[in-house]
């Protein structure tokens, strides 16, 4: 944990943010507030694999924002680029921190998570 509005501590808890990592160290997108590198370079070669992301519109905890702000840099500067493929998105409109407000929900969200991976892993129907 930390304080992000303090300098010392920003520079700690950035380097664990997957979105600043790909836009600012990946992507070399400039930060809103002074640039700070990590290796002071993109990194060209670095591809996003095929990926899911699942929110909820009512998460108490993690709001949807974060999930939807990594979801837009993937598809609209990542993938130009070249550096992304495949980027799935999944918001339910219930729900709370763990995704699903009832048993219906909550299966609905794994039954896509799975066929998600069974198709990532190219595994076959049985």
């Amino acid at each position: 944990y930390g304080d992000p509005d303090k300098e010392e501590e920003w520079s700690f808890l950035r380097k664990f943010s997957p979105y600043h990592v790909l836009r600012h160290d990946i992507l070399n997108e400039p930060e809103e507030a002074a640039p700070l590198s990590l290796d002071g370079a993109a990194q060209p070669d670095w591809k996003c694999p095929k990926v899911l992301f699942t929110t909820s519109t009512r998460d108490d905890r993690v709001h949807p924002g974060h999930a939807r702000k990594m979801v837009r840099a993937l598809i609209e500067e990542a993938q130009p680029r070249g550096m992304a493929d495949t980027v799935y998105y999944w918001e339910n409109v219930e729900g709370g921190h763990g995704g699903a407000a009832d048993n219906k929900q909550r299966a609905k969200m794994w039954a896509l998570t799975y066929s998600f991976l069974k198709q990532t892993l190219g595994l076959e129907e049985n």
